[in-house]
């Protein structure tokens, strides 16, 4: 069995799909790991990411394909696992070497894997929009720092836009060292070495990245704790229902979790 090392983007891992094909290999296993393990008699092959090819298999996908399994696709991949980049390699060939449309035939084993593996990464998307929360800087910026389980920032880009075009924000990957920065009109993916940063933000919110709070942003942080604290009933708490909606990984983010 050969095995293709990709560079982990998407686009790598459609030029894996797209020299199976090109070379007839198709008991492949697939990995962006360079430091893989190589099987004794295995072939370990580097596919380099090639854009052209990448496109030619998308273009095939989506005309093989219904909109919402290419969603599936897209939100399997961002999932970042190894599991789940085999699954997708696996379902290109099945869905290519099919006469007719198979991507909504859930009895194949990587068909239901990318609905799957899309559901956890769509559930993940849906939790970062209803708790992230932001703090205002000194220069106006309001920063939100994260650490999702899954690389959901592209996905929730667009709801950010929506719902704060009147000011700049930046979202912050910790995990994963990028974010998405809104300028008041358009939304960039940045890069940045947090060692660099050399203010302080307020103690606890981050170890990682740290930045100068705006002067206001403790009040306004001890408004809404002291609102959350008076419209809490002690006697009617079900934290075991109350974890189910908001599991504690998300605490961090959450201001009135700081109490």
């Amino acid at each position: 069995m050969a095995t293709y090392c990709f560079d982990g983007s998407m686009t790598g891992l459609l030029s894996c799909v797209f020299r199976a094909f090109q070379f007839k290999e198709f008991q492949v296993q697939v990995t962006s790991n360079p430091h893989a393990q190589k099987g004794l008699f295995d072939d370990f092959i580097q596919v380099a990411s090639n854009e052209e090819h990448a496109q030619r298999v998308w273009q095939g996908l989506k005309q093989k394909t219904s909109g919402q399994s290419q969603r599936n696709f897209y939100y399997t991949f961002l999932s970042e696992n190894p599991i789940a980049h085999q699954h997708l390699f696996n379902y290109c060939l099945y869905v290519f070497q099919s006469r007719y449309k198979v991507d909504e035939n859930y009895g194949h084993a990587d068909v239901l894997a990318l609905a799957q593996w899309a559901k956890q990464v769509g559930r993940e998307k849906h939790r970062m929009e209803a708790f992230v929360r932001f703090k205002k800087c000194q220069d106006g910026l309001f920063l939100s720092l994260v650490r999702p389980d899954f690389n959901v920032l592209p996905l929730i880009e667009r709801h950010f836009k929506a719902r704060y075009q009147d000011q700049r924000w930046l979202i912050y990957d910790e995990k994963r060292k990028y974010g998405i920065y809104y300028d008041l009109q358009n939304v960039h993916q940045i890069e940045m070495n947090a060692h660099q940063v050399d203010a302080t933000l307020a103690s606890g919110y981050s170890q990682a990245f740290t930045v100068e709070l705006d002067e206001q942003e403790l009040l306004y942080d001890q408004l809404w704790k002291d609102y959350f604290r008076s419209v809490n009933i002690q006697v009617r708490q079900n934290m075991k229902l109350h974890i189910q909606y908001v599991p504690k990984r998300y605490w961090r983010y959450m201001n009135e979790k700081s109490i």
